[in-house]
């Protein structure tokens, strides 16, 4: 059974840092290329990054240069470093792995950035 558990958020001033963390069990993880996905209350799911089995990675527009994925295979990790927070980074940020047509989610880690 596939589980990923994400931990790390928290409230944090605007330009401020966090590092979310996720830690998938249940697969072959080194196998598997692993996504940030967000949540903002009234808005629908968007993806933030991904991080492929070969290290190659993918940002949204309004993130580059401010979040870095990366990963540790050997840990069944994934990261997400977020620098220079906005309010509007506010949100619930979800781990996923999918699999042909098939997405895992974790629980979700809310992030909120306010002064």
């Amino acid at each position: 059974q596939v589980q990923l558990v994400e931990s790390g958020g928290g409230l944090v001033q605007p330009g401020g840092s966090l590092r979310l963390s996720c830690v998938g069990s249940g697969f072959t993880f080194s196998r598997s290329d692993m996504r940030w996905y967000r949540q903002a209350p009234g808005k629908e799911r968007e993806l933030v990054a991904t991080i492929g089995t070969a290290g190659y990675t993918y940002y949204a527009d309004d993130v580059k240069g401010r979040f870095t994925i990366s990963r540790d295979s050997p840990k069944n990790t994934v990261y997400l470093q977020m620098n220079s927070l906005k309010p509007e980074d506010t949100a619930v940020y979800y781990c996923n792995r999918r699999s042909g047509l098939s997405d895992s989610w974790g629980q979700g880690t809310q992030v909120t950035v306010s002064s």
